[in-house]
């Protein structure tokens, strides 16, 4: 059996064991509701948003019903992943994993996309479930790029919660403090990347909040690309023209490349130098 094989086999073994578990049961209402839920919502012909604006285009509301994704997927992904070294370390099963003849780095790499397949693809149903509800409330199908751009903006930022989870999962035996650690990341990048925004906003004279200042756009743009929510909205961005925010979409597609290689590269060397 090839190396590709052997990571294939055991992401499977690591996507059965996590999408059938009664934590993925538990939260599939929750994603149901996060999902689906707010594409309906936008989606209503009658909704007004702050400022007067209507979405009446496909991607629009998908754009506006990604905060789904930023608010329920990605916490998910966190709850999902959390003991994922962890639990094996405290009860003694990674050191019989650290055993098998398979590299410490295939090992790494099959658990990071067993893990996120497991939140991904159940969120990737759910997504193309939002489009069909908005084909039905607007009377237009999303196009194929833009539905193609939105999965992939979600892969990426399921992969990236994942990998942060699974980063802070191998520094602990505690599942209590891995779960700590994840939800507090989360919760940094979720709610309390705003007042970071406000903070550098105010120490460089720029007005907090005025969406009709140019500085403050350029602002938020680009300090949206030092974190990963900031990326995904950036990815969602350059399919919608009238988004300006003074970030190139290379510049968004690249900050995600990094975002992508860079923990993933952390986690495997963590990997091979972890001890049981």
């Amino acid at each position: 059996m090839s190396d590709v094989h052997r990571i294939q086999s055991l992401a499977r073994r690591v996507f059965w064991d996590r999408i059938g578990s009664t934590r993925m049961l538990i939260m599939l209402p929750i994603l149901v509701l996060f999902l689906p839920g707010m594409a309906w919502g936008f989606s209503d012909p009658n909704i007004v948003l702050p400022g007067g604006h209507q979405p009446d285009q496909p991607m629009e509301v998908m754009f506006y019903a990604s905060l789904g994704v930023v608010f329920g997927a990605t916490m998910c992904g966190v709850l999902l992943a959390f003991d994922g070294v962890s639990r094996d370390r405290a009860s003694g099963v990674f050191e019989l994993r650290l055993a098998q003849p398979m590299p410490r780095t295939h090992q790494a790499i099959a658990l990071m996309l067993g893990m996120w397949q497991a939140i991904f693809i159940p969120v990737a149903v759910l997504s193309l479930v939002s489009v069909a509800i908005i084909r039905w409330r607007l009377g237009e199908w999303a196009s194929v790029w833009d539905v193609m751009i939105y999965l992939t903006a979600t892969a990426l930022i399921l992969f990236w919660y994942v990998v942060f989870t699974l980063l802070a999962s191998s520094r602990t035996k505690d599942q209590g403090t891995a779960i700590a650690f994840g939800i507090g990341m989360w919760f940094l990048f979720t709610f309390l990347w705003a007042l970071f925004t406000t903070m550098v906003a105010y120490a460089s004279g720029v007005a907090i909040g005025e969406q009709n200042d140019a500085q403050w756009i350029a602002l938020e743009g680009s300090l949206d690309l030092l974190s990963p929510n900031g990326v995904y909205h950036h990815l969602l961005e350059t399919r919608i023209p009238e988004i300006e925010r003074g970030v190139p979409a290379w510049q968004s597609w690249t900050m995600a490349v990094i975002w992508t290689l860079i923990p993933s590269s952390f986690f495997v060397r963590r990997m091979n130098t972890l001890q049981p």
